[in-house]
């Protein structure tokens, strides 16, 4: 028998232990263990990777009671706090990861980004490039850093930091598209509309639709479309459909049988787009094509460049009825009328930065003028504003969709706006429209001129300092008053 076989089977064997008297078989009392910083550490990790961002931050601190030392910890704790909005906590955080470990790239880099978002942009700055001097092959530093220079509107140092992420990351598709936004806004449309296709590799971040595919080609300029069935789609915001469904005309006047599928608040308006031979609401169904192309692809099939920019002074129609019923309803014009816009979309990622309160505008807005509000809708803060103020016509009850807008804009000598869709619509339309644009405006309105390649009847007027509303209102103000007068 093999030895170690023998030995279990005689310690089988064995009679049992008589079992101890009860007094010797009381249990010990447990004295619980301090947890270990690794523990709480583990913990912190997993909570934070759960999304459960304050529970991770109440381990965090636990942790650091442990080990006051761990720069990781403190960074970790950081994004933590990041996460929660909790800007303040989150920089003391980085900081504090920095002081236990100043070659720490990483925090360095996200402390640069909660002081941009903090205002402190000189602060910020100073953070990215020492990350990147400490790390120059973290494709995230240099991205960061041209969010940065991008607000600043240094454009051209945007530019080059986007490349050098892109240079160590080629996939890195959020660099590639805002390289591409700002190529657009210097105004270098050729090589802008080429890496403006990269939207695609990120239209879930940029609440866009996601690129469509169909059976049929694409069309991207180089197929001839006489007797072709070309199907156009909108792929983003009201204002980005009201500005290139223009090419539509212009795919019609090549010979195409242009289908425009558009979103539903803008297929009556469209159906008077000249050329178009059926108009679509988003999400019908399909009649046959032979080629589609997205609307903002449209400009690359096209070869736009700002000196050929299909701007034709009016190429939306609104309904004779509608404008003629609104005639009817305003009466005879006794004053100047002005429609005013001064707020967009509050869901939009960059509405804190272009709208406005309507009680801001109220002091530089003349007696001279009669008022009318061209928003569908009005944020509770400004209602009572509206309300109170004689100069603005009464349209309350009134239906304010896309084409009884646009028809109201036809009876009114002037449109002021923030950077929403009426400021495309009333350019379409070829109205007279004053557009009030913040310090970083849209790439569209391009750099440093008051004018628009795709409008030309807009007049832009530019923030000199971000934030600064003022200063646009009061010159705003000053020309209302000199037009009054004149």
């Amino acid at each position: 028998m093999f030895p170690l076989i023998a030995r279990l089977l005689k310690r089988k064997a064995q009679p049992p232990s008589p079992a101890p008297p009860p007094a010797l078989a009381a249990v010990t009392p447990l004295v619980p263990q301090p947890t270990s910083f690794a523990v709480r550490y583990a913990e912190a990790l997993a909570a934070a990777a759960a999304l459960e961002f304050q529970r991770a931050v109440d381990l965090y601190d636990a942790a650091i009671a442990l080990d006051p030392q761990h720069a990781e910890v403190h960074y970790k704790r950081g994004n933590a706090l990041k996460s929660l909005g909790r800007l303040d906590a989150a920089l003391a955080s980085f900081t504090a990861a920095i002081r236990r470990r100043p070659d720490y790239a990483h925090a360095l880099c996200n402390r640069g980004v909660v002081q941009h978002a903090l205002g402190r942009t000189a602060d910020a700055l100073a953070s990215y490039d020492e990350a990147i001097a400490l790390d120059p092959g973290d494709a995230l530093s240099h991205y960061n850093r041209a969010l940065l220079m991008q607000d600043l509107t240094r454009w051209e140092e945007a530019v080059a930091s986007y490349e050098r992420a892109i240079a160590i990351d080629p996939e890195y598709a959020e660099a590639q598209y805002n390289r591409a936004v700002a190529l657009l806004f210097l105004g270098h449309f050729a090589e802008g509309w080429r890496a403006y296709e990269w939207r695609w590799r990120n239209a879930q971040r940029l609440h866009i639709g996601a690129q469509r595919h169909f059976n049929e080609p694409p069309w991207r300029g180089d197929v001839p479309l006489a007797g072709k069935r070309l199907l156009l789609y909108s792929e983003a915001g009201l204002g980005d459909t009201l500005q290139f469904c223009r090419y539509a005309t212009a795919c019609a006047a090549r010979g195409a049988i242009v289908i425009l599928e558009v979103q539903p608040a803008l297929t009556e308006l469209l159906t008077r787009l000249e050329g178009v031979a059926e108009v679509l609401e988003a999400g019908s169904a399909l009649p046959a094509f032979d080629l589609h192309c997205a609307l903002m692809s449209l400009p690359l099939a096209f070869g736009t460049t700002l000196a050929n920019v299909p701007a034709a002074p009016r190429y939306i129609q609104s309904d004779p009825r509608k404008v003629a019923a609104w005639q009817a309803r305003l009466g005879s014009r006794i004053r100047p009328r002005i429609g005013l816009a001064w707020s967009g979309n509050p869901n939009n990622t960059i509405d804190s930065r272009r709208s406005t309160r309507l009680a801001d505008w109220i002091p530089h807005l003349p007696d001279a003028f009669e008022y009318f509000c061209l928003q569908k809708d009005v944020r509770d803060a400004d209602r009572a504003t509206l309300a109170g103020d004689p100069r603005f016509a009464t349209l309350e009850g009134l239906p304010m969709d896309f084409a009884n807008t646009a028809a109201l804009c036809e009876c009114l000598d002037l449109v002021i706006t923030v950077d929403t869709s009426i400021a495309h619509l009333s350019g379409a339309l070829g109205q007279r429209t004053w557009v009030l644009l913040p310090f970083t405006p849209d790439w569209r309105w391009l750099r440093d001129r008051d004018d628009s390649p795709w409008y030309p009847t807009l007049t832009l007027y530019r923030q000199s300092t971000p934030g600064g509303w003022n200063q646009v209102l009061a010159r705003m103000g000053a020309d209302l008053r000199r037009h009054s007068s004149g």
